[in-house]
């Protein structure tokens, strides 16, 4: 079954492209047919990390003619134990220009197209235009909702794909009469629920693992062959590898491929699901932070460390989880630990009349916590800017970061 209409009567295959695909051509179900399908189509990629590295280099060597990237952030050491289109020459590099040279050299004959900019309402639509299939790689649910209501509102297939410590998940939304992502999840989770990457950890190999068949239900939909996720949701457990399946039925009241739409143009994603669609936790780079992240009250990290050298009494509290504690700590400034879910019940345990230093690894989860304290009768509380990452970098250079 065709789902894509790919016209190839004017795609041609050289001799290198024969010998270099010659595998693909002695499969019955791709054949020279097949192949001039892949270098028709064009396909864009959300997101060049962990899910987007394994996408990437198999659409590439399978030789998808057209491939897009959209990501605006750079390597960072943390990503190379899962993101495997890097390598450490790559830190600190724009991520989609270290992709292209990746993409590039697994398939010279590529055409990359890179979007180095946060996707939003003001733009998907327009980047996803050109692009025969959409696949998510996000991390967060503002930006889920948002290629979803794109690709429904432009009539192209998403698939899907999420990734969480040793879980995955896999889909493909918005095909012909299948169900998008809102029918599965009307409504996001509350802000702080589902922690991401960067707060819960993830398994290295995990996105390996559903990214590439991300890739592998991407190009059965270019070759109209075998049968797609649609109307079905794959459930991945890496510790007990296993995988359950769930049918998915589309959802007539859905608000945006329902019977009745009431979502017919792109929203406010961020307002929608009340939580930063890009890393707010930009208090490394403040240019980008959101007008709530800078209501904030700040302190840096070498003006934490001058006033406890001054002997101020301070109250540290530290809101990351007990397995992060143990890599880096501020211990020996008297820092306590409640993780941030467990602020609100244990409240007790904290003096609201004491100075208070609200701090996680980079800033983010201590700001929202903060937020949380501050109408409790803390007046006095500050956000570690940068949190203990930037300390380590600016205060201690012999404490890990991570």
């Amino acid at each position: 079954m065709s789902y894509l209409n790919l016209d190839v009567s004017k795609t041609k295959l050289n001799q290198a492209e024969i010998s270099r695909y010659s595998r693909h051509l002695i499969l019955p179900n791709v054949g020279v047919e097949g192949q001039k399908k892949l270098k028709s189509a064009s396909v864009l990629m959300i997101g060049a990390g962990g899910l987007g590295s394994p996408l990437a280099l198999y659409l590439a060597a399978a030789g998808v003619g057209r491939l897009g990237l959209v990501d605006y952030d750079i390597v960072d050491e943390s990503n190379l134990q899962r993101q495997v289109l890097y390598s450490t020459d790559d830190v600190n590099t724009p991520k989609i220009e270290a992709a292209k040279k990746r993409i590039l050299g697994s398939n010279p004959d590529a055409q990359v197209d890179l979007y180095q900019e946060p996707l939003n309402a003001d733009n998907a639509l327009d980047i996803f235009a050109p692009y025969d299939v959409v696949v998510d790689g996000t991390d967060n649910f503002p930006t889920r909702y948002l290629v979803n209501d794109a690709c429904v509102l432009l009539g192209k297939p998403n698939v899907y794909g999420s990734i969480y410590r040793f879980e995955g998940q896999l889909s493909i939304f918005g095909l012909d009469d299948g169900p998008c992502y809102r029918c599965l999840y009307p409504e996001p989770p509350p802000p702080g629920l589902v922690p991401s990457c960067a707060e819960g950890g993830v398994l290295g190999i995990l996105p390996g693992i559903i990214g590439t068949m991300q890739a592998t239900e991407t190009v059965k939909l270019i070759l109209g062959i075998g049968e797609p996720m649609k109307n079905r949701l794959l459930l991945f457990d890496a510790l007990g590898m296993e995988f359950n399946e769930l049918n998915l039925q589309k959802n007539p009241t859905c608000a945006v491929c329902g019977d009745s739409p009431t979502v017919t143009e792109l929203i406010d994603y961020e307002q929608f699901c009340q939580m930063p669609a890009h890393d707010h936790s930009l208090y490394v780079n403040p240019d980008e932070k959101d007008d709530d992240a800078m209501e904030v009250p700040q302190i840096t990290p070498k003006e934490l460390k001058a006033r406890l050298d001054n002997g101020d009494k301070l109250q540290i509290l530290d809101v990351r989880e007990p397995h992060e504690w143990e890599i880096s700590n501020l211990e020996a400034y008297g820092s306590v630990l409640i993780p941030k879910g467990e602020v609100l019940d244990r409240v007790s345990e904290l003096d609201p009349n004491k100075e208070t230093i609200v701090q996680c690894r980079t800033g983010g989860r201590s700001a929202a916590v903060l937020k949380e304290l501050a109408p409790l009768g803390f007046e006095k509380i500050w956000n570690l800017d940068g949190g203990i990452n930037l300390w380590a970098e600016e205060v201690d250079s012999d404490m890990a970061t991570y």
